[in-house]
């Protein structure tokens, strides 16, 4: 039996702020007689709201009020009650994510989303996302390619590479449409750092308060769109390309060439389509569109046009953040929802150590976990073995329990996560060894060592629960 769930998906993105509505199908794929294997069988978006500036008081500080009534005003619009959300995330990216109160509007939203919805922002997060979300993901997937999404805002530049649907690489540059603003009589209103570096890397002055010069401003983002180039693998790498880089981002290492490309993001309007005035949005973004289109970026890849463009996060966000675990699993009732745990991840060689029962070197490892990341609960991660016997099952079992009860406070529930399909079994045999303490056992969810979770109340009738996996959060 099919069951429904609504996903929210919040963006505050440098330029624009958005909200849309998902209505998420989960089905079990199997027969009556045979294990349940719960899916998200269908993503469809409900709801998309207008389009709005991003309010700010001033360049440091966003209007926490304005947005919580720009939110309010859409659930309202979409016939949402505050909190009757299943599922979602809310995000703040590019330049706003670096604003002094970002932290304090996220809390602001947090009452709007029922008990799941994620207050999350990072550049990481936010390519993975934008490239599910402008179906550069899927057209990888389902042609056996690698391709890279260009998630063009006004600040940044957000960068994924799938191949044959999986992350590959990801990374960030200040880069984007509004690194340049102009006014209406084409004085130069404001000029990013990052804009400033590449202008003096051409030679050229571009500062506030000038009368704008279009080839000036033309040949800062042909240098912007060969930048692009650059981290796509056509060209080799500059300095200035690093110098460039968005504080906290993933350095972008290609693992192999890529194929195609994929534009999202507000200035891939601008590169898909030409009937725009240069200055027509007040800033470069229609001069860096075409500068791209005239770029290596589209004469040496294979071109797939997104299916969102300026929405791309804000579906992304919506429909694609959340996962939902095996069915196969184990755990206590009445300790979800979990926000925001760290996943402590194990390497090949430290989970083999534990298979073969080293509970001490589980436990140092454990504690110098904690103390790294100043927490006192975390998720411990293992990729687990396809078709494990009993006997390596609960020599796993023995080094958890004893290793994970030395170091967490009995109030802190026991949360393993498995790659595999192994989970119930590892549950059931944890939970005799560790009294009266919660534990959650799942499966069939893939994390990364930096990543975090929140685990949602179980649903279908407690065979699953959603998972969302989050690359940066604030903390």
């Amino acid at each position: 039996m099919d069951s429904d769930i609504i996903s929210v998906g919040i963006d505050i993105g440098t330029s624009t702020t958005q909200v849309i509505f998902s209505k998420l199908t989960m089905a079990n794929s199997t027969g009556y007689f045979a294990i349940p294997r719960i899916s998200i069988s269908k993503k469809e978006v409900i709801y998309k709201s207008d389009i709005y500036i991003t309010p700010l008081i001033d360049s440091t500080m966003i209007d926490g009020d304005a947005i919580k009534k720009i939110v309010s005003d859409e659930f309202a619009k979409a016939g949402m009650a505050v909190g009757s959300t299943d599922t979602g995330a809310v995000i703040i990216t590019g330049e706003s994510a670096r604003k002094e109160n970002a932290a304090m509007v996220l809390e602001k939203l947090s009452g709007f989303s029922g008990d799941f919805v994620v207050a999350t922002a990072g550049p990481d997060l936010e390519s993975v996302i934008a490239g599910k979300g402008s179906g550069a993901q899927q057209y990888s997937e389902e042609n056996a390619t690698t391709v890279i999404n260009f998630d063009i805002g006004g600040g940044t530049t957000n960068i994924v590479v799938f191949d044959c649907g999986e992350v590959i690489a990801k990374g960030c540059y200040d880069i984007g449409g509004r690194q340049i603003r102009v006014s209406d009589d084409y004085r130069i209103e404001y000029v990013s750092p990052s804009a400033e570096k590449i202008a003096a890397s051409l030679g050229i002055e571009i500062r506030q308060g000038m009368r704008s010069n279009k080839d000036d401003i033309k040949a800062v983002c042909d240098k912007m769109a060969e930048l692009l180039g650059q981290a796509a693998g056509l060209a080799e790498p500059e300095s200035l390309l690093e110098s460039v880089k968005t504080a906290g981002s993933t350095d972008l290492k290609l693992k192999k060439p890529v194929r195609c490309v994929c534009f999202s993001g507000g200035v891939a309007d601008c590169v898909y389509k030409t009937n725009y005035d240069p200055f027509e949005f007040g800033d470069i973004g229609v001069i860096l569109g075409g500068a791209i289109r005239s770029s290596s970026l589209m004469s040496r890849l294979k071109v797939v046009h997104s299916q969102e463009t300026i929405r791309a996060t804000v579906v992304g966000a919506g429909t694609y953040t959340t996962t939902i675990s095996g069915s196969t699993i184990a755990y206590t009732n009445g300790i979800f929802p979990i926000k925001n745990v760290p996943v402590f991840k194990l390497s090949e060689d430290e989970e083999e150590r534990c298979f073969a029962g080293d509970s001490g070197f589980l436990e140092e490892r454990a504690r110098w976990f904690m103390k790294q990341n100043d927490t006192g609960r975390f998720v411990l991660a293992v990729k687990g073995k396809p078709n494990p016997d009993y006997e390596q099952v609960k020599l796993l079992s023995q080094c958890i329990s004893k290793a994970l009860c030395s170091v967490l406070s009995t109030s802190e529930p026991l949360i393993v996560l498995v790659e595999y399909d192994m989970a119930k079994a590892l549950g059931q045999l944890i939970k005799p060894q560790i009294g009266d303490r919660s534990l959650i056992s799942i499966d069939s969810v893939k994390v990364e060592p930096t990543d975090y979770l929140d685990l949602g109340k179980p649903m279908m009738d407690g065979l699953v629960i959603p998972v969302v996996v989050k690359t940066l959060i604030f903390g």
